[in-house]
């Protein structure tokens, strides 16, 4: 669905356990995946003044905005995630799809897709999630913080809205103590667990393109007095000016098919501006007490010449971006040096991230290299290529990592900080991997198309999916036959014998109620069609069913006696019950209802109700199909969203 739902919290719980228990994995990431860290290595840091036991963390975006993007990022390393931002205006429209990635990154993404409060309890049920997980695992867990994204406007960041979700940020126990109540009583030694709920005091500032510096400022001051929070602005790739900016994109780089948004030059703030206002809030902060940081950078405004997504203006992430960033990191450093702490976000992948934690940047916060295949999978190779590194230097933390990376241990460590940026913006600049002759393949496409059942099971679908939505399922082959009923009469006639054939075991589903259609799968789907278009969908309850009449998609609830699964396939609705102790199972549609015995579609007996009008087919192939289906998500041999809480 083009809305987010949250998925309940008992469900998120059950099926976490679970699924690790069963499958050795934690939605859908193998146990495998999951960070675990050399111990002789230290890799701890500390953004704001607080500590976090990695300095790597996904970015403010499709990563940080339900619980279980939280978990999952978690599992992978990272230790200061960035939520996705909010913003006073919750109910916004948002185009779709909003995300392609063939290769470099664009995005017509906005903010939080969730109520205020639903964002509040999404934030506040991942942090306890990942307690409860810590527990379970049993492993020692470094401290993680989570990091506020707030946006856009001061008169928004004022609003009543988002001041109460601050507030309940940084003192969550209501909150808290509402999920607390909502484990399931089978793990009911989890709700003794002292949940924090002091979950926040930092914020990373998230501003329109082209946001006045007055109203930047403004905003700043807010949050650094009233709001009571450490602050990190981020800033847009205008900084560097339009001359630099093509400079490196077109004629360093190669990006001569991209053509920025040359407005955005003229409205965005400059850098003497942004240097100038930074200098003001820094004495402002430290008369406060608190903590001001930059991070670089936003996304690029570019001219839409893909046609994928909507809009005139898209916004630019990944490789490109990345030399961009570290050249705006270059710039602020050689006006202030290490005074000001700097984040970083723009085409991170664990092949760089040793350099980038080398240049002292905390934290470095990835979204693109993580909607490629793999996904979440791909963050605790970040940091096995840092301990690598470290190993390799001989040293046994990131303090002794920074003087050594590139040869400076003589110096002081603000000198070999800004010795190693020179160093490393200089040689990225260089490496014809961030250039375009080096990034124009895309993902494979076939001449296919996806159908329901059956495909090339490449799995790609699931890990690139941020929410995971996606989902695999095992059926076994089948092989059988239905049959069409033709009312006539108030009677059923049936036509002749049709095969039903699924050829493969494993298939693949969507659940509904995490998926937002960013087209993220369709865009590694090596079949046309999208897997959350053309793969069954699933809906998480009978409200977001009713709600979502317009979309095709399945409903399964286990009943006393049966197994209840609602069907909307091409806009009609049929419905099915499989009695748990065996027997007939019933399908009906509006007019006509059938018993019928096992997966054949061959009805023992029919019913038609007095309104049927003659003519009327119930097609017993989507019998066939539903009952495939429910066989399937309701077994044992997987955990996911729909089957966790009968597994």
């Amino acid at each position: 669905m083009a809305e987010l739902v949250p998925v309940p919290f008992d469900l998120l719980v059950r099926r976490a356990i679970e699924e690790r228990r069963r499958r050795k994995a934690i939605f859908d990431l193998p146990e495998k995946s999951f960070h675990r860290g050399d111990p002789a290595l230290d890799l701890g840091v500390a953004f704001q003044g607080r500590p976090a036991g990695t300095p790597l963390g996904p970015a403010s975006g499709p990563h940080g905005q339900l619980a279980q993007n939280i978990v999952l990022a978690w599992l992978g390393g990272a230790r200061i995630i960035e939520l996705k931002t909010v913003q006073v205006l919750d109910r916004l429209e948002i185009s779709r799809p909003c995300i392609h990635v063939p290769n470099v990154g664009y995005n017509s993404e906005w903010s939080q897709e969730l109520r205020i409060d639903e964002s509040l309890r999404e934030y506040v049920a991942g942090s306890m999630l990942i307690e409860v997980l810590a527990a379970e695992l049993g492993d020692p867990r470094p401290p993680v913080q989570l990091d506020l994204s707030l946006g856009y406007s001061l008169d928004g960041i004022r609003s009543d809205a988002v001041r109460r979700f601050v507030d309940r940020m940084k003192d969550a126990r209501a909150t808290v103590e509402s999920l607390r109540a909502q484990i399931p009583p089978e793990y009911a030694r989890f709700r003794d667990l002292p949940f924090r709920a002091d979950l926040a005091h930092n914020v990373t500032l998230s501003t329109f393109h082209g946001c006045p510096a007055g109203e930047i400022e403004a905003i700043v001051e807010f949050l650094l007095t009233e709001a009571d929070l450490d602050v990190v602005i981020k800033m847009n790739p205008t900084l560097l000016g339009r001359e630099r900016a093509e400079w490196l994109l077109h004629d360093k780089l190669g990006y001569r098919d991209i053509e920025m948004n040359a407005a955005g030059f003229q409205r965005d703030i400059r850098f003497d501006a942004a240097s100038a206002m930074v200098r003001r809030l820094l004495d402002l902060a430290r008369r406060r007490g608190r903590r001001l940081g930059v991070k670089m950078s936003n996304t690029l405004e570019v001219r839409n010449r893909e046609g994928v997504l909507k809009g005139d203006v898209i916004y630019l992430s990944g490789q490109p971006l990345h030399v961009l960033a570290l050249h705006m990191v270059q710039l602020w450093r050689s006006a202030f040096g290490v005074e000001v702490p700097i984040s970083f976000s723009a085409g991170a992948d664990a092949q760089n991230f040793p350099a980038l934690v080398a240049m002292n940047l905390v934290p470095v916060t990835t979204c693109t290299d993580l909607l490629r295949q793999g996904g979440y999978a791909r963050l605790p190779k970040y940091l096995a290529r840092l301990e690598e590194r470290m190993r390799e230097l001989g040293v046994r933390n990131l303090t002794d990592y920074v003087l050594r990376a590139c040869g400076h241990e003589r110096e002081t460590f603000e000198r070999a900080t800004l010795r190693n940026t020179a160093d490393l913006v200089a040689a990225a600049t260089e490496d014809p991997r961030y250039a375009a002759d080096e990034n124009r393949r895309r993902p494979r496409r076939l001449d296919s198309t996806l159908k329901l059942f059956d495909c090339v099971t490449c799995d790609k679908c699931i890990a690139v999916c941020p929410n995971d939505a996606n989902f695999g399922y095992e059926i076994g082959p089948v092989e059988t036959g239905y049959v069409r009923l033709t009312v006539a009469g108030g009677r059923t006639a049936a036509g002749p014998v049709q095969p039903f054939r699924v050829a493969r075991a494993r298939q693949f589903a969507c659940y509904a109620d995490a998926c937002n259609e960013c087209g993220n799968c369709d865009t590694f789907c090596p079949e046309i069609g999208g897997p959350y278009i053309e793969k069954p969908r699933f809906f998480g309850g009978r409200e977001s069913w009713e709600r979502w009449k317009r979309h095709d998609g399945f409903l399964v609830e286990k009943g006393a006696a049966a197994w209840e699964m609602a069907g909307r396939i091409r806009g009609r609705e049929y419905s099915l019950a499989v009695p748990l102790a065996g027997g007939p199972a019933r399908f009906r549609d509006e007019f006509v209802s059938c018993l019928i015995d096992g997966l054949e579609g061959r009805p023992l007996a029919s019913e038609v109700s007095p309104r049927a009008p003659d003519g009327h087919v119930l097609d017993l192939g989507w019998y066939c199909a539903m009952r495939t289906i429910l066989e399937g998500v309701t077994g044992a041999r997987g955990v996911h969203f729909v089957n966790a809480r009968w597994v």
